[in-house]
């Protein structure tokens, strides 16, 4: 039987890797220069394609063996969906609180994917940390209060309904007014604005490399906010960025937003949970979550079941 040669072979592959260098620079420079920016030679990209599904491999076997999730997974829709609304917050915010750290501080992958699950087992609502690769610097973290946004050119704080208190700013949002003018505001942007956070977009570390589609991805992106201390749980979008590290916060949001978690008397702000919610077919509505989807029945806030 002969020997394999270990030295020829690295030696093979070697110049396999330049040669594929070469060509890719030469039939495709401009892709070569991109991978270059993001410290990538083009000649090594197998072996970091391999790394990344080492990497992939090595992700599911740790949901499979998280015992976190395990611990999640003991619960049943069929169990929840009979709990009158204040049970059911209490019983989440005790579990939440229980995955949670005992620092507000970014969460580990486990973590959040323990999160993601129990969000998912007790309301229905796929809600995770990371969609379509996108990440924020944190899911973790204290939110604090923001004005309303004005929606159109010319909107007073008058022209919304609640919270007339909070005022209103005196700019616009970070993706500019929600309609060109009144009569174009419609029913969905009304509650866009009325239900909006404020992300940190600023520092994410690739925002200024990617910004025109990192922009674009962010508007309105749909997420869910869940206060840990009560398990109340409110769906929004991001209308705005902020706010400045300086402040201690990593999120802002709404009047609405704020009062609905209870964080509306003085201090207003506390850690929140923010996850990105994956509603492809746009049916989970914006504004309070007050009923497990899984279960097909709705909960009153007065405990009793609405089907």
């Amino acid at each position: 039987m002969s020997t394999l040669n270990t030295h020829k072979l690295r030696e093979a592959l070697r110049a396999h890797s330049e040669i594929s260098d070469k060509k890719l620079r030469k039939h495709h420079p401009t892709a070569a220069h991109w991978f270059e920016k993001r410290g990538l030679k083009p000649g090594d990209i197998r072996h970091h394609a391999a790394k990344l599904a080492s990497a992939g491999a090595l992700a599911g076997a740790m949901l499979i063996s998280n015992p976190l999730i395990t611990k999640v997974s003991s619960f049943g829709n069929e169990n929840l969906a009979i709990l009158p609304l204040d049970q059911l917050r209490n019983l989440f915010a005790s579990n939440i609180k229980a995955l949670l750290p005992s620092s507000v501080h970014p969460l580990t992958p486990e973590e959040e994917a323990a999160l993601s699950k129990l969000i998912d087992v007790f309301w229905g609502i796929h809600a995770s940390a990371t969609l379509e690769g996108e990440h924020l610097n944190t899911t973790y973290g204290y939110i604090g209060a923001e004005q309303h946004l004005p929606r159109f050119p010319g909107d007073t704080i008058d022209q919304h309904d609640e919270y007339q208190g909070s005022g209103i700013t005196p700019g616009k949002g970070a993706w500019g007014y929600f309609a060109n003018s009144k009569s174009e505001l419609t029913e969905d942007l009304i509650q866009k604005e009325k239900y909006y956070v404020a992300v940190q977009t600023l520092y994410l570390p690739d925002w200024q490399e990617r910004l025109s589609h990192l922009r674009e991805w962010y508007k309105y992106r749909k997420v869910l906010v869940v206060n840990p201390k009560n398990g109340k749980t409110i769906v929004a979008t991001v209308a705005d960025a902020g706010p400045a590290q300086f402040t201690g916060k990593q999120f802002g949001g709404s009047p609405e937003v704020m009062a609905y978690l209870q964080m509306h008397d003085g201090a207003q702000r506390g850690p929140v949970l923010l996850f990105f919610v994956d509603d492809k077919n746009t049916t989970i509505p914006l504004g309070p979550v007050e009923r497990n989807s899984a279960s097909g029945g709705s909960l009153s806030a007065s405990g009793g079941r609405k089907d």
